[in-house]
C-alpha cells in the first residue's frame, strides 16, 4: 500500500483528542482506510502504525513520515536494512507494552 497525500498525524502538540484515520491506495488502485494507532522515531526519522480501520483481523502497516512544504505524508519504507530497523524497533516496543 502506498500514500503520497498529505496527512495530519497527531502528535504531542496537537490539541484536539482524535482517531487519525488515513486513506491508503494498493498498486491496483484500491483505497482502504487506515486508523494510526501509535507513532514511534527511529534513528531520527518517525513511522506511523497503521491498523485497517473496518476491524479486520489483519496485520497492520508500518510507513515512513515524511514531510514537506505541504505538510506531512506517508510512505512506503522500501529499503530493506531501514525496514529491518524499525520491525526491530516494533517489536522492542510491543514488548514492552
Amino acid at each position: 500500500m502506498s500514500d503520497n497525500n498529505n496527512v495530519h498525524i497527531h502528535d504531542e502538540n496537537c490539541d484536539h483528542d482524535h482517531e487519525e484515520v488515513v486513506t491508503l491506495t494498493d498498486a491496483e488502485g484500491n483505497e482502504r482506510e487506515f486508523i494510526i494507532v501509535e507513532e514511534m522515531n527511529v534513528e531520527n526519522e518517525r513511522y506511523a502504525i497503521l491498523v485497517p480501520a473496518d476491524g479486520e483481523d489483519e496485520d497492520g502497516v508500518i510507513m515512513k513520515i515524511g514531510e514537506d512544504e505541504n505538510g506531512e505524508y506517508l510512505v512506503d519504507i522500501e529499503d530493506d536494512a531501514e525496514w529491518q530497523k524499525v520491525v526491530a524497533a516494533y517489536e522492542k516496543l510491543t514488548e514492552e507494552a
